[in-house]
Order: C-alpha cells, then structure tokens, then sequence
C-alpha cells in the first residue's frame, strides 16, 4: 500500500510527531510511504508534470501564493535518492521544486518530532472546496499510486477529509470518463482510505480529550502569565490576557486554574449576572481588599456576555481602570501560543494515535467508516470522524443558540469539573459555606523528596477549605515537622503564589510516622487534626498506611485520611500519573534536545544520558519516547552483558549506515537504579572503546535538575482537581464521624484512601487495598500501564529491522 500523509488548516505543535510516526509506521508495516507538501493546496497542485488544471476557474484559485519549499532539507527517498533545499533531483531526475507530493524514507523525519509548526507545510486551500479542485486532487493522488491519507488539522480539515472519501467513486467514474485514468487504474484505487487525527491548539474537537498542540499552547500561556506575575505584583497592576478560542474556552479555563487568575471569560459559560461588569468587580475588589496585588484577568477570543455581545480585552480593561481605578494593562498572546518546541505530551501522544492512523489504514474497507484517533480516558481511541465533527459543531450551533447548559453538557467531564475547581479556588467568599458544627481541622503535609504539582494542589486544598469554614493546617517538614510542633494555620493570601512554585513550600522528608507512632498520635490529638491530607510519591503512601494500621491503638487516627500522589518517579501504585511526573518528563525533554544537539552537531557521538526515578523506569521510558532515544535501560528490565552486547551490534549497525559525513548524534537514557554493575560511566566507557572508529560516547547525569523548575500546567491543573476531589471525599467521612465521642470514633477502611488516576477516571483506592498492587521492596506498582512502551521504543529507531 502506498500512503501520505498531510498536514492542513492551522498549524501546531506535535504535526511534525504526527508525520514521523506516519512515515515510520508505514514503513515499518510494508507501506510505500509519501507526504503532501501545503495540505490539500499540495494535493490540488500535484507535481510538476501532472497535467494542468481542467478549468479556467480552477486556474485562478490556483494563483495564490505559498511559501518557498526550501526549508525541507536532505531528505533521504526510500529509493536512497536524495533532496538538498529543494534544488537537488531524486533517483528519478525529478526536482522537488514545483512538486508537492513527495515520496519519503525513514530518515527523512528523524528529529522531526522536537519541531514546532509542521514541516510539510500547510495552507488554506480555496480549491480543494471546489469539485474541480477535488477532482484534481484524486488524479494527483492516482497517478501517484496512493490509495491511503491520513490528514491532520482541524474540524475543517478532517470534514474535506470525508467529503472527498464520499465522493471518491464518484471522482474516479469521472476521470475515467476522461480517459485520464485506465481500467487497471479504477480498479486498484476504487477506495481511498482516509484517517483524521486532530490537530488544533484550542482542544476543541468533540469525542477527543485532548487535540494535538493543545498542550503546548497551554505551556506557552503558562510561561507568559508567570512572566506577567513578577511585574504585576511589582506596580500592583492589573493584566487583561487574550488566548485563542473561538468557540471553546479550554485554553482560557485551563490558563486560569494553571495561572491563579482571578476572573476568566469562555464561550461555553458567559457570566451570570447582568451586567457582569459588577460580579468582576465585585470578586476583584475583594482580593484587593485584603492586600492581593495582583490581578490577571484571561478572555477567549470568542468570549460573550449571556445575549452574546462579546467581550473584549479592550473593554475589560477600560472596566478595571474606570471602576477600580487599576493600571491595567492587555497583553494579546496571539500566535506566540502555536510557536516553540512542543511539550513532552505533544510528542508523545501523537507518536501513538500517528502508529494507530496507519493501522487504522491497514484495516480500512470500503464498508468502514472513516476514523478520528483521538484520546479517550488517556489511551488512543478511534471514532467516526463523522460522528466527532458533527458533535464539535453542535458545540457552536448551542453557544449560538445561548443553550450553555447544552454547551457545557457537549464538553468532557473533566472541562466541567475544572471551571467548578476554577471558583472554588479563585474566589474569596464573604463568609464561610458551611455551619461552625460541620466545619473541620484539616491538617496538609508533604512527605517524600518534593515534586511539581505539591504547591499548587496544597494552595488549592486551602482555598477551598476558607471557602467552607475549615481550618486549614500547615504541618511543616512532614512527621518530623509535626513532632516539633511546626504546626500552623494558612491563610487564603498566604497561598497566593504557591500555583507556580516548584518545590515544597511546606518542606519535606522521607520520615515515616513509625518513627515514634505514639508521639505522632499524641501530635494529632494536641492539636485537635480531624482530617489528614498527605501529599508525596511512595513514602507518602507507605506513611497513610502506617497510620491507617496503627488505628487498632490510637483513637486519633480514626480521621478521614487522604494520599495524592506527588513524585516526580510516577511509581506510586494503581494510578497513571502523580504529580510531578509531567514536569521532570518535560524537564528530560528539554536537556535531551540540548544533549542531543551537542551530540548531531558531532555528527558521530553517541550520549548516554542517566536520569532519576528510582526503582521504577517511568521517566527514563517515556523520555525514551518523547526525545527518540535510540535505547532505554530501565531498572524493571535490567542490564547484562548480553543486552549491552546487543546493544553496540545495532549502534554500529546504524552507524554504518549512515551516509558519510551524515551521522546522526543519538542518544541514551539509563536510570540511576538500572544497574549497580553496569554504571553509567561503564556503559559510556563501552560504547567507546567498542564503537570507535564509527562512533564516539560521552555521558550526562541530569540528576536533580529533574525535581526542579517551574511546574508544568499538567501537574497544576491535576493538582488542583486532585485536591478538591480530596477535600470532598474528607468531608463526606467526616460527617459519618461527627458526633461520636474521641473514643468512640471507628472510621471505616475505606477512609484511608489513595486518590488515583485510572484511564483518565479519578478512584479511590483504600491503602490497605493498594498493598496487593505494590512492589513494596522496590517501592513501585507490580503492574505499569506504560511497561509496552520499550519495545516501542526500539521499533522507532528500527532495531528489530537492522539486528
């Protein structure tokens, strides 16, 4: 089978993932495989030798002007020719210039993936809505030979993808009509194969979690309101953000949860109150009131008052400065939201729905209906691309109609349950929600080495707990803290800032209460905690268990107690991500790019890279994935010297097959706990002596930096709705206590609990129940949802193929 793949509508991050994964899949399954150059422009325009348009209407749409080609550099042809800048001639003595459907081999795309923007180019096409354009475009691809697309871009984009499938005998009956196609012709390609993948930064698409970019467009806003934080609090300014979104307000919501913003304006959910003018400035003046000096307003583009009059940045700001009196200032983000190097999610997740799109392909019968790969509950899913575009546009048919309720109905769960989290965070009530009698001590500590994410969740857990009545409890420096009487209370201002702070704010260790269980229980009684939240990687698990334990000797343990798991090695037990996994992925991310940089600009180096995590292979895994590392050593598989010895075989293998003065730099990613033998600075010192004269080796030992840094918007927005999701479950189980006398309390197992993330569904596990999942020797699950994703590892830089 012969397939392409384009890239059309609006560009952004993870594209370039898509075409890799397309391209390698393909050829890894037998396929022939192309690119179209310009999106569906490309299709209508052909190559240089096809034949010439069949209309003059046609002939006039066609005049636009798109971009010069040359930034497609040495592609290597599956047929080993070769294309320098778009002047140079393949094995058949074509040029590239003036042609737009392009036959691609394996190391065409290699490092493709840690572009922004799409490589292959994209462009509105006029044409391609025109019959006569689409004409064009089958012939294009028959005279090709192609029978497969795999398109992707947006709900405009996968709607012309199945439009041109349905009309595609249509189109071939035509061109026969013609003569400009034979028999042999219409019989071989009587069925095009179309899959769409989505790729839009806004994530508005239905049917799909997350869109392609979406999540380094929300990285991009996050860095710009942290940027904005430091001088709004320096002038005690006010700041009005425009982000994209014309009729979804994902990137707006998810900015403000992220952010700490104090006010956000999305399509699916105008204010309530009429005129809204007064409840902004009502809520605002109130952060102001008790000393906030900040203040970030963020509006969606397509923001709308209740009648849909829409809402302006402009205006927002004439509203702060009039009524309030605020230097406000509007900063308009634009395309800086499409730009930069995409995030860790947006290379991966792309790399397995572009895998999926060509099996999808494969499978493809003319009885099929056209597929969408999304994501659904965090795992790749196929849907009628039908079925998703009509639902996305039914979002915009409701928002027309002013049916919000509709609007937020059509939109995920988790959209929904973020603007709730969104208010209960961001808004300073005038008096506490709840009775003094249901009112609750709600003691929060951080256990285990700190982790991104653990700010933001703690800032959260304590605005909700003002918001109801509670008193929030800072235990500083975990069990150790506690003992010592570091105990005290927060306050709503006091957390301000935490959303953007890596670290832990509280401070942490890895003492488990065992150290004097006794004493600990005495602590929980003196200062009356009726409620434990516990937030940390494994120690904090193995911390809640030991108090649940020790409830048959001490009646100050029957209290609602709750885990989040908060590690930056994601091996707590039962659930899929902990927090601060996402930002030490992304940190990896970011060091690989530089190391691998160093190591493509020597053209022949090979760097070993040693990363943390423990006793659990998840970060040096996936980074495998998200920076295409050619080997992966992880402490679940081990090393010897049979696997090393494998391993020098396919580096000089690969070497070797390079052309001359072409090598690319590569790199490996080795966890700290892989090996005790096989060190690091041994398997560098290996590759060295083993590799040479085809390849040098040098090591790098990332370390700490991968705890560090700002958090990723991931890890707050889940740290936020984790926290909440907590706070609910502690009130639900301290109201089945309340009343019962200090003695008399029995809190069910099912009070101790470990929030956990399965398939993107948020469950409770009780941690007595969780011990069965757990490796407690190595401190990590004994089943790992991500465990496959080696062996896919090793398919990506065609291992298997070359051994």
């Amino acid at each position: 089978m012969k397939l392409a793949v384009l890239t059309s509508g609006g560009d952004s991050a993870g594209m370039n993932a898509v075409v890799r994964a397309v391209v390698k899949a393909g050829i890894l399954k037998g396929c022939e495989t192309w690119i179209v150059r310009e999106g569906y422009e490309g299709l209508v325009r052909g190559n240089a030798d096809a034949e010439a348009p069949s209309s003059p209407e046609l002939e006039t749409i066609l005049d636009v002007e798109i971009r010069d080609p040359s930034f497609i550099k040495n592609l290597r042809f599956g047929d080993g020719g070769l294309l320098r800048d778009g002047t140079g001639d393949n094995s058949g003595g074509r040029s590239l210039k003036g042609r737009y459907i392009v036959r691609v081999g394996w190391d065409d795309v290699r490092g493709w993936f840690a572009e922004g923007g799409t490589l292959i180019g994209t462009a509105r096409s006029q044409a391609f809505r025109t019959p006569e354009g689409r004409l064009i475009a089958a012939y294009n691809l028959i005279k090709e030979g192609i029978d497969a697309l795999a398109v992707c871009g947006g709900d405009g984009s996968l709607t012309g993808a199945d439009l041109f499938r349905s009309e595609w005998p249509t189109l071939i009956q035509t061109l026969r009509s013609q003569d400009r196609i034979t028999d042999e012709q219409v019989a071989r390609h009587g069925h095009l194969r179309i899959v769409g993948l989505v790729g839009s930064i806004d994530n508005d698409m239905s049917m799909t979690d997350l869109t392609i970019g979406a999540p380094t467009a929300m990285h991009r806003i996050c860095e710009a309101i942290d940027n904005i934080h430091s001088t709004a609090i320096s002038h005690s300014r006010a700041f009005v953000l425009e982000v994209m979104g014309r009729h979804c307000g994902w990137l707006t919501l998810m900015g403000g949860v992220s952010s700490g913003a104090d006010f956000i304006f999305i399509p699916e959910r105008p204010p309530k109150a009429d005129p809204w003018e007064d409840e902004m400035c009502q809520i605002i003046t109130r952060h102001r009131a008790i000393g906030k000096r900040k203040t970030i307003v963020i509006v969606a583009e397509g923001a709308h008052d209740a009648n849909l009059k829409p809402i302006r940045a402009d205006y927002v700001k004439d509203v702060l400065t009039d009524r309030l009196g605020l230097d406000t200032r509007v900063t308009t983000l634009g395309h800086i939201q499409r730009g930069g190097r995409p995030c860790a999610w947006d290379r991966i997740w792309p790399t397995l729905q572009g895998l999926d799109a060509v099996d999808a392909l494969l499978e493809a019968t003319p009885d099929t209906p056209s597929y969408m790969i999304g994501m659904q509950e965090n795992r790749v899913r196929r849907v009628p691309l039908v079925q998703a575009v009509k639902m996305t546009k039914d979002v915009a048919e409701a928002i027309k109609n002013r049916d919000f309720d509709k609007a937020m109905s059509l939109r995920d769960p988790e959209f929904r349950e973020s603007l709730e989290g969104f208010i209960a965070t961001s808004t300073l009530e005038g008096n506490p929600l709840l009775p003094p009698e249901k009112r609750i001590r709600v003691g929060i500590m951080h256990t285990g080495a700190p982790a991104g994410g653990m700010n933001a969740a703690t800032r959260a857990a304590v605005r909700y707990c003002i918001r109801q009545g509670h008193k929030p409890l800072a235990i500083s420096n975990g069990f150790k803290g506690l003992l010592d009487d570091n105990v005290y209370e927060l306050s709503w201002l006091g957390v301000d800032n935490w959303t953007v702070r890596g670290g832990s704010e509280l401070g942490t260790n890895r003492t488990l209460p065992d150290i004097d269980l006794g004493a600990v229980a005495s602590k929980f009684q003196e200062h009356h905690i009726q409620a434990l939240l516990v937030i940390g990687g494994f120690e904090a698990f193995h911390s809640v268990l030991i108090l649940h334990e020790g409830r048959k000797y001490y009646p100050s343990f029957h209290i609602p107690m709750v885990h989040i798991p908060a590690t930056i090695s994601n091996n707590v037990p039962m659930t899929e991500l902990s927090l601060g996994s996402d930002t030490s992925l992304n940190a990896l991310v970011e060091a690989c790019d530089s190391i691998k940089q160093s190591a493509s600009a020597s053209r022949n180096r090979v760097f070993v890279v040693e990363t943390q995590g423990g006793m659990c292979g998840y970060i040096a895994t996936m980074g495998a994935l998200a920076v295409g590392a050619s080997i992966v050593y992880t402490p679940e598989v081990g090393i010897n010297l049979d696997i090393l010895r494998d391993d020098v075989k396919w580096l000089k293998t690969r070497y070797g097959l390079d052309e001359r003065g072409k090598s690319e730099g590569r790199v490996v990613i080795r966890n700290e706990k892989a090996s005790n033998i096989y060190t690091t600075e041994v398997i560098t010192k290996i590759f060295k002596e083993e590799g040479a004269p085809l390849f040098d080796a040098r090591s790098a030992s990332l370390g700490h930096t991968l705890q560090g840094g700002i958090p990723s918007p991931l890890d707050r927005t889940y740290g936020v709705r984790f926290a909440l999701k907590s706070m609910a479950f502690i009130e639900r189980h301290h109201e089945a206590l309340r009343g019962l006398k200090f003695k008399a309390r029995h809190a069910g197992p099912e009070s101790a609990a470990v929030i956990t993330l399965q398939s993107s569904t948020v469950k409770w596990v009780p941690v007595g129940e969780m011990v069965a999942h757990a490796d407690m020797k190595n401190r990590r699950g004994k089943e790992q949802w991500w465990g496959g994703y080696k062996e896919l590892v090793e398919k990506l830089v065609a291992r298997p193929q070359l051994l």
